[in-house]
């Protein structure tokens, strides 16, 4: 008797999974706006996600993931600039350094640099399966942070026949839109990044009147994903692979952005 009462004391109770409130103050910090201008107003933006943080003569200098085609479609003379802690509100606006920067057809991201500000990375997942649930945190419209549920709604897993067809990638049924591309992409249970917004479905929507015109509207439900492998890819080719090792948690002591 006294043996199975020892046995029963050392039971272990589950530990509980994480609360949602928990897990989103873990994803909301790492999310940024990216924004384009030239001589003073805006003429573009787009979202992001905090990569990594290293000491620098400034303090900090943070490491920002977006898509490449948000980079890339200007004349060249436009000022990048990040908005740190927009999660919170209007946020911190920094000037940005693009360090890297790849809008290929198998490619579509760009590594910017702020310096001074603080910030909080995010924190790699692993691929998601079929029907995982998701979370998508962006900024459309060039607007207020916007979080988006849905799930995995297509792997593809085949390896390319040759180097020059695309990598493979993901997709979610999370609706996006205009401006959240470079969004992250996060599991809904632990809050780690999975990928980034590349890109999404559209539909042409013929607009009644005299000159036939139309728009250009989402499709639903059909949000093209950059995987972590691709992200890995395009920090090796870049130079830039020990960010994936270097993050630090938090960058200013005695602030909790969360």
């Amino acid at each position: 008797m006294g043996v199975g009462l020892l046995g029963a004391g050392c039971a272990v109770a589950p530990i509980a999974p994480p609360t949602r409130e928990h897990t989103l103050r873990q994803v909301l910090p790492s999310a940024v706006q990216v924004v384009l201008e030239q001589e003073g107003r805006r003429v573009r933006s787009g979202s992001g996600v905090v990569l990594a943080a290293r000491p620098s003569p400034q303090g900090t200098d943070c490491f920002v993931l977006t898509s490449g085609h948000t980079l890339a479609r200007g004349t060249g003379q436009e000022a990048v600039y990040v908005l740190l802690g927009r999660h919170e509100g209007r946020g911190l606006k920094v000037r940005a350094t693009i360090v890297a920067q790849r809008d290929t057809p198998d490619l579509d991201l760009g590594l910017l640099r702020v310096s001074g500000g603080p910030c909080t990375p995010t924190q790699f997942g692993e691929p998601p399966t079929l029907g995982e649930e998701i979370w998508v945190v962006a900024f459309p419209w060039g607007r207020h942070l916007t979080l988006v549920s849905g799930i995995v709604s297509q792997v593809n897993r085949e390896a390319p026949i040759d180097a020059t067809e695309p990598a493979p990638q993901f997709m979610v049924d999370a609706s996006v839109s205009y401006g959240s591309s470079g969004g992250g992409v996060y599991e809904a249970r632990r809050g780690r990044l999975v990928g980034l917004v590349e890109s999404y479905r559209t539909a042409r929507v013929s607009l009644p009147g005299e000159t036939p015109h139309y728009i250009d509207v989402p499709s639903p439900g059909e949000t093209n994903v950059t995987s972590l492998s691709d992200i890995r890819r395009f920090l090796m080719e870049a130079g830039y692979a020990s960010l994936l090792g270097s993050a630090i948690h938090p960058t200013t002591p005695g602030r909790d952005l969360h």
